[in-house]
Protein backbone atom coordinates (compact mmCIF):
# COMPACT_ATOMS: atom_id res chain seq x y z
CA UNK A 1 0.00 0.00 0.00
CA UNK A 2 3.26 2.36 -0.96
CA UNK A 3 2.04 5.73 -2.36
CA UNK A 4 2.34 5.11 -6.14
CA UNK A 5 4.94 6.13 -8.75
CA UNK A 6 2.30 8.44 -10.44
CA UNK A 7 1.78 6.78 -13.82
CA UNK A 8 -0.27 9.81 -15.47
CA UNK A 9 2.92 11.76 -14.98
CA UNK A 10 0.55 14.84 -13.48
CA UNK A 11 0.36 17.83 -12.32
CA UNK A 12 3.57 19.50 -13.70
CA UNK A 13 5.59 21.93 -11.07
CA UNK A 14 2.87 24.56 -11.27
CA UNK A 15 0.27 22.29 -9.94
CA UNK A 16 -1.55 22.26 -13.69
CA UNK A 17 -3.09 19.14 -15.16
CA UNK A 18 -3.23 20.59 -19.08
CA UNK A 19 -4.53 23.73 -18.67
CA UNK A 20 -6.12 23.12 -14.95
CA UNK A 21 -5.25 23.39 -11.80
CA UNK A 22 -2.87 25.73 -10.70
CA UNK A 23 -2.61 27.87 -6.89
CA UNK A 24 -5.47 30.65 -7.23
CA UNK A 25 -4.80 31.79 -3.77
CA UNK A 26 -4.26 34.79 -0.75
CA UNK A 27 -0.49 36.02 -0.72
CA UNK A 28 -0.69 34.27 2.63
CA UNK A 29 -1.10 30.89 2.23
CA UNK A 30 0.78 31.09 -0.58
CA UNK A 31 4.21 29.89 1.60
CA UNK A 32 1.71 27.52 3.28
CA UNK A 33 1.34 25.68 0.70
CA UNK A 34 5.09 25.90 -0.91
CA UNK A 35 6.23 24.06 2.73
CA UNK A 36 2.88 21.89 2.17
CA UNK A 37 4.35 20.64 -1.03
CA UNK A 38 8.39 20.37 -0.30
CA UNK A 39 6.92 18.28 2.97
CA UNK A 40 4.68 16.06 1.11
CA UNK A 41 7.68 15.09 -1.52
CA UNK A 42 9.97 14.74 1.09
CA UNK A 43 7.69 12.07 3.67
CA UNK A 44 6.12 10.23 0.80
CA UNK A 45 9.63 9.09 0.24
CA UNK A 46 10.18 8.01 3.75
CA UNK A 47 9.68 4.63 4.49
CA UNK A 48 8.90 5.19 8.04
CA UNK A 49 5.41 7.04 6.73
CA UNK A 50 4.93 3.97 4.44
CA UNK A 51 4.98 1.93 7.53
CA UNK A 52 2.91 4.19 9.75
CA UNK A 53 -0.09 4.23 6.77
CA UNK A 54 0.49 0.65 6.01
CA UNK A 55 -0.46 0.02 9.41
CA UNK A 56 -3.25 2.83 9.68
CA UNK A 57 -5.01 1.20 6.24
CA UNK A 58 -4.79 -2.44 7.25
CA UNK A 59 -5.70 -2.39 11.10
CA UNK A 60 -7.76 0.80 11.84
CA UNK A 61 -9.59 1.73 7.94
CA UNK A 62 -9.72 -2.13 7.41
CA UNK A 63 -8.13 -2.35 3.84
CA UNK A 64 -8.08 -4.03 1.88
CA UNK A 65 -11.92 -3.91 0.68
CA UNK A 66 -13.56 -6.12 -1.23
CA UNK A 67 -13.76 -6.23 -5.04
CA UNK A 68 -17.56 -8.34 -5.07
CA UNK A 69 -18.94 -10.62 -7.69
CA UNK A 70 -22.54 -8.76 -7.82
CA UNK A 71 -24.07 -11.92 -9.55
CA UNK A 72 -27.93 -11.13 -9.02
CA UNK A 73 -27.07 -7.86 -10.55
CA UNK A 74 -24.80 -9.15 -13.50
CA UNK A 75 -27.69 -11.70 -14.47
CA UNK A 76 -30.06 -8.18 -14.54
CA UNK A 77 -27.86 -6.48 -16.40
CA UNK A 78 -26.49 -9.26 -18.84
CA UNK A 79 -22.80 -9.06 -17.81
CA UNK A 80 -20.43 -9.16 -15.22
CA UNK A 81 -20.36 -6.75 -12.49
CA UNK A 82 -18.19 -5.90 -9.95
CA UNK A 83 -18.34 -3.67 -6.89
CA UNK A 84 -15.42 -2.01 -5.53
CA UNK A 85 -17.03 -2.03 -1.71
CA UNK A 86 -15.44 1.16 -0.65
CA UNK A 87 -18.98 1.38 1.97
CA UNK A 88 -16.87 -0.96 3.79
CA UNK A 89 -13.99 0.92 5.14
CA UNK A 90 -14.24 2.14 8.66
CA UNK A 91 -16.25 5.13 8.93
CA UNK A 92 -18.34 3.80 5.80
CA UNK A 93 -16.85 5.30 3.23
CA UNK A 94 -13.30 6.10 1.01
CA UNK A 95 -12.85 8.71 2.69
CA UNK A 96 -11.10 7.53 5.19
CA UNK A 97 -7.82 6.85 3.12
CA UNK A 98 -7.25 10.51 2.43
CA UNK A 99 -7.89 11.48 6.28
CA UNK A 100 -5.26 8.81 7.57
CA UNK A 101 -2.79 9.88 4.84
CA UNK A 102 -3.31 13.61 5.52
CA UNK A 103 -3.40 13.62 9.26
CA UNK A 104 -0.07 11.31 9.15
CA UNK A 105 1.39 13.81 7.05
CA UNK A 106 -0.05 16.65 9.37
CA UNK A 107 1.66 15.30 12.08
CA UNK A 108 4.96 14.83 10.19
CA UNK A 109 4.86 18.27 9.38
CA UNK A 110 4.37 19.49 13.23
CA UNK A 111 0.41 20.45 12.89
CA UNK A 112 -1.51 19.10 15.68
CA UNK A 113 -4.98 21.32 14.84
CA UNK A 114 -6.55 20.07 11.69
CA UNK A 115 -9.47 21.56 9.62
CA UNK A 116 -11.81 20.09 7.17
CA UNK A 117 -14.83 20.73 5.27
CA UNK A 118 -17.76 18.38 4.53
CA UNK A 119 -21.04 18.25 2.77
CA UNK A 120 -22.54 14.84 3.11
CA UNK A 121 -20.39 14.52 6.53
CA UNK A 122 -18.31 11.31 5.44
CA UNK A 123 -15.29 13.32 5.29
CA UNK A 124 -16.37 15.02 8.46
CA UNK A 125 -16.56 11.45 10.23
CA UNK A 126 -13.62 10.13 8.80
CA UNK A 127 -11.20 13.29 10.05
CA UNK A 128 -13.08 13.28 12.95
CA UNK A 129 -11.92 9.54 13.54
CA UNK A 130 -8.59 10.13 12.34
CA UNK A 131 -7.92 12.89 14.60
CA UNK A 132 -9.66 11.42 17.88
CA UNK A 133 -7.02 8.42 17.24
CA UNK A 134 -3.83 10.29 16.57
CA UNK A 135 -4.98 13.11 19.59
CA UNK A 136 -5.60 15.85 17.50
CA UNK A 137 -7.60 19.20 18.04
CA UNK A 138 -10.22 19.10 15.34
CA UNK A 139 -12.48 21.43 13.35
CA UNK A 140 -15.44 20.98 11.20
CA UNK A 141 -17.12 23.29 8.91
CA UNK A 142 -20.23 22.04 7.41
CA UNK A 143 -23.15 23.47 5.52
CA UNK A 144 -26.06 24.25 7.17
CA UNK A 145 -28.09 22.47 4.76
CA UNK A 146 -25.86 20.03 5.13
CA UNK A 147 -25.81 19.61 8.76
CA UNK A 148 -29.78 19.24 8.61
CA UNK A 149 -29.93 16.44 6.27
CA UNK A 150 -27.01 14.65 7.29
CA UNK A 151 -27.75 14.52 11.16
CA UNK A 152 -26.77 11.26 12.29
CA UNK A 153 -22.95 12.34 10.42
CA UNK A 154 -22.75 15.49 12.80
CA UNK A 155 -23.81 13.55 15.99
CA UNK A 156 -21.28 10.80 15.22
CA UNK A 157 -18.51 13.95 14.40
CA UNK A 158 -19.43 16.10 17.69
CA UNK A 159 -19.29 12.04 19.54
CA UNK A 160 -15.73 11.88 18.78
CA UNK A 161 -14.75 15.45 20.04
CA UNK A 162 -14.96 17.42 16.81
CA UNK A 163 -16.10 20.87 17.08
CA UNK A 164 -18.72 21.29 13.91
CA UNK A 165 -18.85 25.21 12.58
CA UNK A 166 -22.57 25.04 10.92
CA UNK A 167 -21.95 27.51 8.01
CA UNK A 168 -25.26 29.50 7.33
CA UNK A 169 -23.66 31.95 4.14
CA UNK A 170 -24.45 31.59 0.75
CA UNK A 171 -26.01 27.42 -0.54
CA UNK A 172 -25.63 26.78 3.03
CA UNK A 173 -23.56 23.36 1.04
CA UNK A 174 -20.36 22.18 0.68
CA UNK A 175 -19.10 25.34 -1.17
CA UNK A 176 -19.25 27.66 1.68
CA UNK A 177 -17.93 25.24 4.22
CA UNK A 178 -15.23 25.02 2.43
CA UNK A 179 -15.30 28.86 2.17
CA UNK A 180 -14.96 29.06 5.65
CA UNK A 181 -12.73 26.72 5.79
CA UNK A 182 -9.86 28.28 3.78
CA UNK A 183 -10.38 31.52 5.86
CA UNK A 184 -9.57 29.86 9.34
CA UNK A 185 -6.64 28.23 7.69
CA UNK A 186 -5.78 32.21 6.69
CA UNK A 187 -5.76 32.78 10.12
CA UNK A 188 -4.52 29.67 11.86
CA UNK A 189 -1.71 28.96 9.23
CA UNK A 190 0.83 28.53 11.61
CA UNK A 191 -0.90 25.77 13.55
CA UNK A 192 -3.22 24.38 11.99
CA UNK A 193 -3.89 21.75 9.30
CA UNK A 194 -6.17 21.54 6.48
CA UNK A 195 -7.33 18.23 5.32
CA UNK A 196 -9.09 18.72 2.34
CA UNK A 197 -11.51 16.50 1.18
CA UNK A 198 -11.52 16.20 -2.27
CA UNK A 199 -9.53 15.93 -5.16
CA UNK A 200 -10.25 19.96 -5.48
CA UNK A 201 -8.59 23.55 -4.03
CA UNK A 202 -5.11 24.53 -4.86
CA UNK A 203 -1.91 22.82 -5.77
CA UNK A 204 -0.46 20.35 -4.33
CA UNK A 205 -4.13 19.51 -2.78
CA UNK A 206 -5.60 17.54 -5.84
CA UNK A 207 -2.34 15.52 -6.05
CA UNK A 208 -1.83 14.38 -2.32
CA UNK A 209 -5.71 13.44 -2.17
CA UNK A 210 -5.49 11.98 -5.62
CA UNK A 211 -2.31 9.55 -4.07
CA UNK A 212 -4.14 8.41 -1.00
CA UNK A 213 -7.14 7.64 -2.61
CA UNK A 214 -5.43 5.37 -5.44
CA UNK A 215 -4.95 2.42 -3.19
CA UNK A 216 -8.89 2.18 -4.28
CA UNK A 217 -7.92 1.58 -7.94
CA UNK A 218 -4.27 -0.32 -7.78
CA UNK A 219 -6.25 -2.91 -5.54
CA UNK A 220 -9.16 -3.01 -7.60
CA UNK A 221 -6.54 -3.68 -10.45
CA UNK A 222 -5.03 -6.78 -8.50
CA UNK A 223 -8.30 -8.09 -7.77
CA UNK A 224 -9.62 -8.46 -11.08
CA UNK A 225 -6.39 -9.43 -12.41
CA UNK A 226 -6.41 -12.44 -9.61
CA UNK A 227 -10.36 -13.30 -10.66
CA UNK A 228 -10.61 -12.83 -14.28
CA UNK A 229 -7.23 -12.63 -15.82
CA UNK A 230 -7.84 -9.61 -17.53
CA UNK A 231 -9.00 -6.18 -16.98
CA UNK A 232 -12.53 -4.61 -17.06
CA UNK A 233 -14.00 -2.84 -20.08
CA UNK A 234 -15.26 -0.14 -18.09
CA UNK A 235 -15.17 1.09 -14.55
CA UNK A 236 -18.01 3.78 -13.18
CA UNK A 237 -17.95 5.98 -10.27
CA UNK A 238 -19.80 9.39 -9.11
CA UNK A 239 -18.25 12.56 -9.50
CA UNK A 240 -18.69 15.43 -7.30
CA UNK A 241 -15.26 16.65 -6.33
CA UNK A 242 -14.15 13.86 -7.44
CA UNK A 243 -12.06 11.72 -5.21
CA UNK A 244 -13.09 8.31 -5.00
CA UNK A 245 -13.39 8.62 -9.44
CA UNK A 246 -10.26 9.59 -8.97
CA UNK A 247 -8.83 7.01 -6.94
CA UNK A 248 -10.25 4.34 -8.77
CA UNK A 249 -9.44 5.98 -11.99
CA UNK A 250 -5.95 6.35 -11.38
CA UNK A 251 -4.24 2.82 -11.81
CA UNK A 252 -6.41 2.08 -15.11
CA UNK A 253 -5.48 5.08 -16.43
CA UNK A 254 -2.65 3.73 -18.93
CA UNK A 255 -4.71 0.74 -19.32
CA UNK A 256 -7.78 0.64 -22.28
CA UNK A 257 -10.23 0.50 -19.52
CA UNK A 258 -13.18 2.63 -19.89
CA UNK A 259 -13.32 5.43 -16.99
CA UNK A 260 -17.13 6.82 -16.83
CA UNK A 261 -17.88 9.33 -14.08
CA UNK A 262 -21.47 10.22 -13.57
CA UNK A 263 -22.39 13.65 -11.70
CA UNK A 264 -25.25 14.69 -10.30
CA UNK A 265 -28.30 15.87 -12.95
CA UNK A 266 -30.41 16.47 -10.04
CA UNK A 267 -34.54 17.55 -10.77
CA UNK A 268 -33.72 19.66 -13.97
CA UNK A 269 -30.89 21.20 -16.55
CA UNK A 270 -31.27 24.52 -15.59
CA UNK A 271 -28.89 26.45 -13.08
CA UNK A 272 -29.83 25.65 -9.57
CA UNK A 273 -31.41 22.16 -10.18
CA UNK A 274 -28.26 20.39 -10.85
CA UNK A 275 -24.57 19.53 -10.21
CA UNK A 276 -23.04 18.41 -13.20
CA UNK A 277 -19.82 20.88 -13.53
CA UNK A 278 -18.25 18.64 -16.31
CA UNK A 279 -21.40 17.34 -18.35
CA UNK A 280 -22.70 21.37 -18.03
CA UNK A 281 -20.22 24.20 -16.93
CA UNK A 282 -17.33 25.84 -18.47
CA UNK A 283 -13.65 27.03 -17.09
CA UNK A 284 -13.41 29.21 -14.89
CA UNK A 285 -11.58 29.44 -11.11
CA UNK A 286 -12.78 28.36 -8.03
CA UNK A 287 -11.22 27.98 -4.53
CA UNK A 288 -7.85 27.91 -5.61
CA UNK A 289 -7.77 26.07 -9.10
CA UNK A 290 -8.71 26.67 -12.71
CA UNK A 291 -11.46 23.69 -13.44
CA UNK A 292 -15.04 23.22 -14.88
CA UNK A 293 -17.50 24.94 -12.99
CA UNK A 294 -20.90 26.23 -13.08
CA UNK A 295 -21.44 30.07 -13.01
CA UNK A 296 -24.24 32.16 -13.50
CA UNK A 297 -23.72 35.15 -16.59
CA UNK A 298 -22.37 37.73 -14.60
CA UNK A 299 -19.43 34.84 -13.53
CA UNK A 300 -20.43 34.55 -9.80
CA UNK A 301 -20.67 30.76 -8.87
CA UNK A 302 -24.10 29.25 -9.50
CA UNK A 303 -25.96 27.45 -7.38
CA UNK A 304 -26.36 23.81 -7.12
CA UNK A 305 -28.68 20.91 -6.55
CA UNK A 306 -28.36 17.10 -5.81
CA UNK A 307 -30.12 14.73 -3.20
CA UNK A 308 -26.51 13.84 -2.69
CA UNK A 309 -25.05 16.22 -0.32
CA UNK A 310 -21.33 15.13 -1.35
CA UNK A 311 -22.06 15.72 -4.95
CA UNK A 312 -23.45 19.08 -3.92
CA UNK A 313 -20.45 20.91 -5.46
CA UNK A 314 -20.47 23.76 -7.85
CA UNK A 315 -16.67 22.60 -9.29
CA UNK A 316 -14.66 19.52 -9.99
CA UNK A 317 -11.20 18.19 -9.67
CA UNK A 318 -8.53 19.55 -11.93
CA UNK A 319 -7.71 16.02 -13.07
CA UNK A 320 -10.98 14.92 -14.24
CA UNK A 321 -11.29 18.33 -16.25
CA UNK A 322 -7.44 17.00 -17.96
CA UNK A 323 -8.96 14.03 -18.18
CA UNK A 324 -12.20 15.27 -19.67
CA UNK A 325 -9.83 17.31 -22.16
CA UNK A 326 -7.78 14.54 -23.50
CA UNK A 327 -11.09 12.27 -23.55
CA UNK A 328 -9.01 9.87 -21.51
CA UNK A 329 -12.47 9.63 -19.32
CA UNK A 330 -16.09 10.30 -19.97
CA UNK A 331 -18.50 12.18 -17.87
CA UNK A 332 -22.48 12.02 -18.15
CA UNK A 333 -25.49 12.84 -15.26
CA UNK A 334 -28.08 10.96 -13.92
CA UNK A 335 -30.79 12.47 -11.95
CA UNK A 336 -32.27 12.45 -8.02
CA UNK A 337 -35.35 9.95 -9.50
CA UNK A 338 -32.69 8.12 -11.30
CA UNK A 339 -30.22 7.44 -8.26
CA UNK A 340 -32.82 6.95 -5.88
CA UNK A 341 -34.23 3.98 -8.28
CA UNK A 342 -30.86 2.79 -8.43
CA UNK A 343 -30.88 2.58 -4.48
CA UNK A 344 -33.26 0.46 -3.79
CA UNK A 345 -32.12 -1.70 -7.18
CA UNK A 346 -29.07 -2.58 -5.60
CA UNK A 347 -30.62 -2.89 -2.05
CA UNK A 348 -32.86 -5.37 -3.12
CA UNK A 349 -30.78 -7.39 -5.91
CA UNK A 350 -27.67 -7.62 -3.82
CA UNK A 351 -28.62 -6.41 0.15
CA UNK A 352 -26.22 -4.02 -0.33
CA UNK A 353 -27.62 -0.18 0.40
CA UNK A 354 -25.05 2.42 -1.30
CA UNK A 355 -24.91 5.87 -0.31
CA UNK A 356 -26.80 8.41 -2.24
CA UNK A 357 -23.96 9.26 -3.94
CA UNK A 358 -22.54 6.16 -5.10
CA UNK A 359 -25.95 5.44 -6.44
CA UNK A 360 -25.19 7.60 -9.07
CA UNK A 361 -22.61 5.17 -9.76
CA UNK A 362 -25.13 2.12 -10.21
CA UNK A 363 -27.48 4.38 -12.06
CA UNK A 364 -24.96 5.79 -14.37
CA UNK A 365 -24.33 2.08 -15.34
CA UNK A 366 -27.70 0.82 -15.14
CA UNK A 367 -28.37 3.70 -18.21
CA UNK A 368 -25.70 1.93 -20.37
CA UNK A 369 -25.95 -1.56 -19.50
CA UNK A 370 -27.19 -2.32 -23.02
CA UNK A 371 -23.92 -1.41 -24.20
CA UNK A 372 -22.56 -4.51 -22.73
CA UNK A 373 -22.05 -7.78 -24.04
CA UNK A 374 -22.26 -11.12 -21.62
CA UNK A 375 -18.75 -11.59 -21.42
CA UNK A 376 -18.10 -7.73 -20.69
CA UNK A 377 -16.54 -7.18 -17.44
CA UNK A 378 -17.58 -4.10 -15.38
CA UNK A 379 -16.21 -2.54 -11.93
CA UNK A 380 -18.82 0.21 -10.26
CA UNK A 381 -17.18 2.09 -7.37
CA UNK A 382 -19.45 1.89 -4.14
CA UNK A 383 -17.95 4.70 -2.78
CA UNK A 384 -19.90 4.86 0.67
CA UNK A 385 -22.76 3.16 2.48
CA UNK A 386 -26.40 4.04 2.80
CA UNK A 387 -26.76 4.24 6.22
CA UNK A 388 -26.15 7.95 6.71
CA UNK A 389 -28.96 8.61 4.15
CA UNK A 390 -31.81 5.98 5.36
CA UNK A 391 -33.07 8.48 7.71
CA UNK A 392 -34.08 10.48 4.70
CA UNK A 393 -36.12 8.00 2.75
CA UNK A 394 -37.80 7.19 6.10
CA UNK A 395 -38.85 11.22 6.59
CA UNK A 396 -39.67 11.36 3.01
CA UNK A 397 -41.42 7.79 2.57
CA UNK A 398 -39.50 6.75 0.13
Amino acid sequence: MNLPARPSGGPDRRGYFGPFGGRFIPETLMTALLDLESGYERIRKDRSFHADLRNLLTGFAGRPTPLYRADRLSSAAGCRVYLKREDLCHTGAHKINNCVGQALLAVRLGKRRIIAETGAGQHGVATATIAAKLGLSCTIYMGAEDVRRQATNVFRMKLLGATVVEVHSGSKTLKDAMNEALRDWVTNVENTYYLIGSVAGPHPYPMIVRDFQSVIGFEARRQVLREEGRLPRSIYACVGGGSNAIGIFYAFIPARTELIGVEAGGTGTSLGRHSASLSRGKPGILHGMQTFLLSVPTGNVAAVHSIAAGLDYPGVGPEHAYLKKMRRARYFSVTDREALAAFHHLTRLEGIPPAFESAHAVAGFWKERRRYRKSDLVIVNISGRGDKDIPRLFENGR
